[in-house]
């Protein structure tokens, strides 16, 4: 049930009615929109209808907006119908809309505010994929929560979702991944290594795959030709940083579907040529690639520019700022050609939507990201990347030093064992990815109602308190969703119940309008307000016994305020499942 949707249709239909004779589009009704007004003293909804159809109409919008409300007064729930401003118009609604949005809620469950919008629309999120040289570090804690509450968001929004991980196992830093595990396998057996030279990885965190090497093959690599030890040190390395990194996302319950090695993009046999020679020849064939040279890039030149002639991507025709070499004069690819393999495996695997969340590092790759998009699709499909920024770590006020075992990083790790998983994913939403953030160890283990996610879980098992509270203290009663809904809700009057059912009617547009924007800090946002009003409340009746949810001499009132309530918890949990953090049942 989005009351939202139901209003903006109910407004258009009435617009229609009133000027059967204007020639209005689907896209001009389309801007017709119903939301929350700014401040909500003037009223439950409001509609922009007369503002933006004052054109077309070629009315005045305070003349649109008085016919508007005659028409729409009475119908629907709609109370009082009143014109603000310049055109604005303002609903009211009856007792009976809340009552309606209660009982979808206790119906629905877990479900209310579930969408249909995505149309089960293909789309990938690609998150995380960290070069697997070592272990998880606080930079990729915040792409990783991102991304996986992104994925969630828009699964629940209706579309098909894919949550994929890029291993970048090809290049140059794998062969230095691979001669820091040699060092420590040597170092396994007995030699002594002394300092960790320069350029190699440093980290303790290869020490167990030395070990495990040593184990395997004995003394039996240090007699192998050094292309074909490397060979089999790199294989074996590579795949106990994935599994390191796997235990490591583990910890904040994210969990891929796919993992792609961009080894694979690389591979030829006998009879056929790599992803990426597949890739140059599909580019070919569309008039997509030109033999061409480049100029000098301003300021410092990237390692892949050459002064001579190369295989070159027309980027510019489709918004990038540069054509974009794919390879070199030498004949050897560059890694942004295996980017764009890698992209067209995608398209070719359905997607219509591929979504990158990066770090803010990478902001210069947004644009080729989305011209490779618009290239390979011939415009089909969309890319969306967002961009997270940095995290600084706290303790108290004071910067959180270094890791010794990780070699020069916070793992994310530390992080998630000090303070448990669910502060750190709630956080790490509590603010828009392109916004840097603080996280202070001591703040976010805080039970108070300065610490968000112990604000919004306390919501959560107070819901639950007070309804095992009602069960002992009225152990007749039946606190089923579906019995309470057959409560009567008309007996909510005060403004502070009549409050909350309005946030909880905000849910199924807060589902959509935050997965249409791939923007998932919009859900913490959105159960922080909704506990506030709860809790709210709560002290309220403190003061005012006539407040309190459960009141022995008045059942049908208790079971009304009961029905908020798990309505209340409902929709806590619904959202805090959607953003990876438990909904516990209580808190001590």
């Amino acid at each position: 049930m989005n009351i939202f949707t139901h209003y903006a249709d109910l407004v258009r239909s009435a617009v229609q009615r009133l000027h059967p004779e204007a020639d209005l589009t689907p896209e001009m009704l389309a801007r017709c929109v119903v939301e929350p007004p700014r401040d909500s003293a003037h009223g439950d909804l409001a509609t922009n209808a007369a503002m933006v159809l004052a054109k077309p109409l070629k009315a005045k919008p305070r003349d649109i907006a008085e016919a508007l409300a005659g028409e729409l007064k009475g119908r629907d729930g709609i109370e009082t119908a009143e014109v603000a401003g310049p055109g604005f118009l303002n609903f009211r609604l009856s007792g009976e809309v809340w009552t309606q949005v209660l009982r979808a809620v206790l119906g629905a469950g877990g479900d209310f505010g579930r969408s249909t919008m995505g149309g089960g629309l293909k789309v990938n999120v690609e998150y995380v994929s960290a070069n697997p040289t070592g272990p998880m570090h606080v930079g990729h804690c915040r792409g990783a929560v991102v991304g996986d509450a992104l994925a969630q968001l828009l699964a629940f929004a209706g579309y098909d979702v894919t949550k994929e991980y890029y291993i970048n196992d090809a290049g140059a830093q794998i062969d230095v991944l691979a001669r820091s595990a040699f060092l420590r396998y040597r170092e396994a057996l007995g030699e002594e290594i002394g300092a960790i030279p320069d350029g190699l990885y440093p980290g303790d965190y290869l020490v167990p795959v030395g070990r495990a090497l040593a184990e395997a093959h004995g003394r039996a690599l240090l007699d192998m030709d050094e292309a074909d030890s490397l060979a089999l040190v790199k294989e074996f390395t590579v795949a106990a940083m994935m599994d390191l990194i796997r235990a490591d996302l583990a910890l904040l319950n994210v969990h891929h579907d796919l993992f792609f090695s961009e080894r694979t993009l690389h591979a030829r046999d006998d009879s056929n040529g790599s992803e990426i020679d597949k890739m140059l020849d599909v580019l070919r064939a569309r008039d997509l690639v030109y033999e061409g040279t480049l100029p000098p890039p301003k300021g410092q030149v990237p390692e892949d520019w050459e002064d001579r002639e190369q295989t070159l991507f027309r980027a510019t025709e489709y918004g990038d700022d540069i054509d974009r070499p794919l390879k070199k004069s030498d004949g050897s690819y560059t890694y942004f050609a295996a980017d764009v393999a890698y992209m067209l495996s995608k398209y070719e695997r359905g997607f219509r939507e591929m979504i990158f969340i990066l770090g803010a590092d990478h902001g210069g790759y947004v644009k080729r990201l989305e011209a490779v998009g618009r290239a390979i699709s011939d415009g089909d499909a969309r890319v969306v990347v967002r961009l997270c920024q940095l995290v600084k770590l706290f303790r108290a006020g004071e910067p959180v030093r270094m890791s010794k075992r990780a070699g020069d990083f916070v793992t994310l790790r530390d992080v998630v064992e000090e303070v448990g998983r669910d502060p750190v994913r709630f956080m790490m939403l509590f603010r828009k990815n392109d916004a840097p953030l603080d996280f202070d160890f001591q703040k976010v283990t805080e039970q108070s109602k300065d610490n968000p996610v112990f604000y919004v879980q306390y919501g959560h098992a107070r819901c639950r308190s007070v309804l095992r509270q009602a069960r002992e203290e009225m152990p007749d009663i039946d606190t089923a969703p579906a019995a309470l809904a057959t409560s009567d809700f008309s007996l909510l009057s005060d403004e502070g119940e009549r409050d909350i059912a309005a946030r909880l009617a905000a849910w199924p547009r807060l589902v959509e309008s935050a997965a249409e924007a791939h923007e998932p800090h919009r859900v913490a946002f959105y159960l922080h307000d909704l506990a506030s009003a709860l809790h709210s409340h709560w002290n309220r009746g403190k003061d005012l016994p006539q407040l309190r949810f459960i009141n022995p001499e008045d059942r049908q009132l208790t079971l009304a305020r009961l029905g908020l309530v798990h309505a209340v918890s409902s929709v806590l949990a619904s959202g805090l499942c959607l953003l990876g953090v438990a909904a516990p049942e209580e808190m001590r």
